[in-house]
């Protein structure tokens, strides 16, 4: 076989291996995010397999409770810190993508993501972390499919409760009683805003540190909420 053949043959190899890796995405039942809360979520075994591989002994710390029970502050903090445009986007927030591959261009590597909270619900709960960009486009088929048959406060509940925030916790309920002994319903403002701060990187992260990225993050975060409240006012 010449070398032409070999490419066409791997060319086409290729190509049936990204459809077949995408196709399952139209087939998921997303339907189930409705009313089954996703636990464990594809992450949360991704974290398991991680520990058991490198002979750590280690469970998921989590519990689930319904949105009506995480206090607002922690709903606005999430919103304003990942996802401001959450209540309008289709779970898509395209000006972000733009700003995001600018960025990462002038960069010369993937610094910059910009996924919604919906693309993060995707990824938790049924696909991994790679950056595989095959992995993206399934997960923007199932971000599309959940958006349609999901509500956005449906969206967000599960976000809330399945986010990694800290080394074997998960949710921001498991969250507050581990950095501040009390329920998500109890947190206030600088709380949220402490806990939202550390989501890109929660494991290298932590709520009640001194870390510059955290408390200028929080600050942040904080002002926004104020800024939201104020015009309720």
């Amino acid at each position: 076989m010449n070398l032409k053949k070999i490419v066409i043959v791997s060319a086409i190899l290729l190509f049936m291996g990204s459809v077949l890796y995408i196709i399952p995405a139209f087939f998921y039942d997303v339907n189930k995010l409705n009313k089954n809360n996703p636990i464990p979520t594809s992450f949360m075994k991704y974290r398991m397999d991680q520990w058991k591989r490198d002979g750590i002994n280690k469970k998921i710390r989590h519990t689930w409770v319904p949105l009506s029970q995480i206090s607002r502050n922690m709903r606005l903090a999430v919103i304003v810190s990942e996802d401001a445009k959450f209540w309008k986007h289709d779970g898509f927030d395209f000006e972000a993508i733009q700003d995001a591959f600018v960025e990462n261009f002038r960069s010369g590597r993937f610094k910059y993501g910009a996924s919604t909270i919906s693309q993060q619900v995707i990824k938790n709960v049924y696909l991994s972390p790679t950056k595989n960009p095959l992995r993206k486009i399934k997960e923007a088929i199932l971000t599309y499919r959940m958006e349609q048959v999901v509500s956005k406060k449906r969206i967000l509940e599960i976000y809330l409760n399945i986010i990694e925030m800290g080394d074997g916790i998960f949710g921001v309920q498991e969250a507050a009683k581990y950095y501040f002994g009390k329920p998500a319903s109890a947190l206030t403002v600088n709380e949220a805003a402490k806990l939202a701060a550390i989501l890109p990187n929660p494991i290298k992260y932590h709520p009640n540190s001194d870390q510059k990225f955290v408390t200028n993050r929080t600050r942040i975060i904080a002002s926004r909420i104020a800024k939201i409240e104020s015009y309720k006012k």
